[in-house]
């Protein structure tokens, strides 16, 4: 079943957080109708009884990076240009 994906970007060096735009993780199942593998020849009534209608509940992923957010890196940047 596809789901949702919700990422969150921890970075240690600034202590910011940056969210990214939500992804669709594609799964290979043909009676998911959010697949890529569903079949287009699969339509309601019938669909809607045999297919999963609906996304799984969102994945959440938040990565420690060793690092500065890109904000700080600009700003870090610049000054350091001065």
């Amino acid at each position: 079943m596809c789901r949702r994906r919700h990422v969150r970007n921890i970075y240690l060096r600034c202590g910011h957080t940056v969210n990214l735009p939500e992804d669709i993780i594609q799964c290979e199942e043909t009676h998911c109708k959010f697949s890529l593998f569903h079949p287009a020849s699969c339509r309601p009534p019938v669909c809607q009884h045999t297919c999963w209608q609906y996304l799984r509940y969102p994945e959440q992923y938040s990565p420690n990076i060793c690092g500065y957010c890109p904000s700080c890196t600009i700003v870090m940047s610049y000054h350091g240009g001065q």
